[in-house]
């Protein structure tokens, strides 16, 4: 895959290039990535690249011109691009895998204020990392990448990321490593014995237990197998219990 982030900001890039994950993604050969930076495609000597909103209003609005003149040089035939903004689709783990099926990504980080409306009639999709306002697009697009990069091939073991939360429509269980007991606080005595299948029977419910507790919409969209079912009214009893 081939990422292309425009931006006003490509410094904010450099750590992420050297990352051990994204350096792993391109020396695979699964990844090539392209910083352009925005106020190379302005006029003048100033580059400005933003101006005051016609109308009225407060802060400074991205320019169509440098966004216009960017996308034309780096846009192909097979390219999806994508802008950030507050009012696009919330990213979700099913539109990483979606967008993984895509051989050429442009993201557009904008900044200030907004952008010119006019740029949203050259992109394939508005994306949105979450119902809060962050200061450009520069930390959405680096979000996007790393989940990413993360399912491509040759950068992590493919069951490291298949029982990550959101991957199956639940949260992930708890999990421990050493020592076993510190400051009296035990590791499940289940995940000790050695009992493959009573480990992930165990796995399961604490799944459908983390996921009932904090992300119950989760469920409501998930169609229960006859175990989740069971586990589920296995939870729902000992919440009960717990109650009496």
């Amino acid at each position: 895959m081939n990422i292309t982030v425009i931006t006003m900001f490509p410094e904010q890039f450099k750590g992420f290039l050297s990352y051990p994950l994204t350096a792993r993604a391109i020396d695979h050969g699964s990844l090539t990535l392209n910083i352009m930076d925005l106020k190379d495609y302005a006029d003048g000597s100033f580059r400005h690249i933003d101006d005051s909103p016609y109308g009225g209003g407060a802060g400074m609005i991205l320019r169509c011109e440098p966004a216009f003149r960017c996308l034309r040089e780096v846009k192909t035939s097979s390219s999806h691009v994508i802008a950030f903004t507050p009012s696009g689709t919330t990213y979700t783990q099913q539109k990483a895998h979606e967008l993984l099926g895509y051989d050429d990504l442009i993201l557009l980080c904008g900044h200030y204020e907004g952008m010119d409306a006019r740029i949203l009639t050259a992109v394939d999709e508005e994306l949105s990392v979450g119902d809060y306002i962050l200061s450009g697009g520069e930390f959405p697009a680096l979000t996007v990448m790393d989940s990413l990069i993360r399912l491509m091939d040759g950068v992590l073991r493919k069951e490291s990321t298949a029982q990550e939360s959101f991957e199956n429509g639940l949260l992930e269980y708890p999990q421990y490593t050493h020592p076993r007991n510190y400051e009296g606080m035990e590791v499940p005595e289940v995940l000790l014995s050695g009992h493959a299948e009573r480990i992930r029977r165990w796995k399961l419910k604490q799944s459908l237990l983390l996921t009932l507790k904090r992300r119950p919409d989760l469920l409501e969209q998930r169609n229960l197998t006859e175990e989740e079912t069971e586990l589920l009214e296995e939870i729902r009893n000992d919440t009960a219990m717990e109650r009496n």
